[in-house]
């Protein structure tokens, strides 16, 4: 009887031990699957990524808190004109002296535009997208809202915007200017800005602007001769990120730095937003984490 508790007692022991090993083994696994489940942190008040094939969530940070957005307001912007009926591209808008009067009473980003110059609108888009032409958005405003005065079309246009954003169900979103420079009622959220430059990419044209580096455009002048024009990508993460392909920066006193993105691999494209980052260092390196981090989910 006394070798048989024995053996009992050494099986039960020897079960034990297999079983703490087994929990150990399996409690190191799961740690570390956790481990790597992690969300990156980021400097950004806000934050989201979304797969643009399937609008699966990747990453969340105040998702749907209200911020202002700065120049990414010109995403609106640009859907706006793009979703205009019967639109030729090559039309042409004379530059006035009202657009020149506004970039320097706001201190705002120009595309430098020269009054007198006809410039086609495919061409006024790419002085929008790339060095952030605050002129080129009035220019654009003017051309695109209704009304008989400048000012009945501007607040026309800036209602266009509105409209676009409730077709889109972008709850959160409120515009007040064209440009982002507004009088605080400019505002918008991660997830709806990721929401509008998902739709945005499904135009062609927007896609060529948004991944463009720099380009060199011939205008014509108000003589009838022509000058080019330069202009260069304020978004650095098209030759800073793998696979990068937009969309917009954006900055401001309110708004801080601010950053809408996009970038493809392995056929899988996605596509965020981060809000507030505090500085433009801290804004591509909050981009560059929850992008990684996208990538691999």
């Amino acid at each position: 009887m006394k070798i048989g508790i024995k053996v009992i007692n050494r099986a039960s022991a020897t079960a034990t031990v297999a079983l703490t090993a087994g929990a150990l083994i399996a409690g190191t696994v799961f740690a570390s699957t956790a481990q790597a489940a992690t969300a990156p942190t980021i400097t950004a008040k806000g934050g989201y990524v979304m797969n643009n094939g399937t609008a699966k969530t990747l990453y969340s940070k105040a998702a749907d808190t209200r911020r202002s957005t700065g120049s990414t307001t010109k995403i609106m912007t640009a859907k706006v004109v793009l979703s205009q009926k019967n639109l030729n591209l090559d039309s042409k808008v004379t530059i006035q002296k009202a657009y020149s009067d506004y970039i320097v009473s706001k201190g705002a980003s120009s595309a430098h535009l020269i009054v007198g110059d006809k410039v086609t609108v495919r061409q006024l888009l790419y002085g929008l997208m790339l060095p952030s032409g605050c002129d080129a958005a009035y220019a654009l405003a003017d051309k695109f809202g209704s009304g008989t005065t400048r000012a009945a079309r501007v607040k026309s246009f800036i209602g266009k915007m509105n409209s676009q954003a409730k077709t889109l169900g972008l709850t959160n979103t409120h515009f007040d200017s064209f440009d982002g420079i507004g009088g605080g009622s400019n505002y918008s959220t991660p997830r709806d800005l990721t929401k509008l430059a998902s739709s945005a990419m499904k135009n062609s044209t927007f896609r060529t602007v948004v991944k463009t580096k720099s380009t060199k455009q011939k205008v014509t002048t108000k003589s009838g001769g022509y000058r080019y024009m330069s202009w260069s990508n304020t978004n650095t993460m098209l030759s800073s990120y793998s696979g990068a392909i937009g969309v917009k920066t954006g900055s401001g006193a309110v708004a801080k730095y601010c950053l809408v993105f996009a970038a493809t691999r392995n056929g899988k494209t996605v596509i965020g937003t981060v809000l507030a980052s505090s500085s433009a260092a801290n804004r591509s390196a909050d981009m560059k984490k929850i992008m990684d981090y996208s990538f691999k989910k």
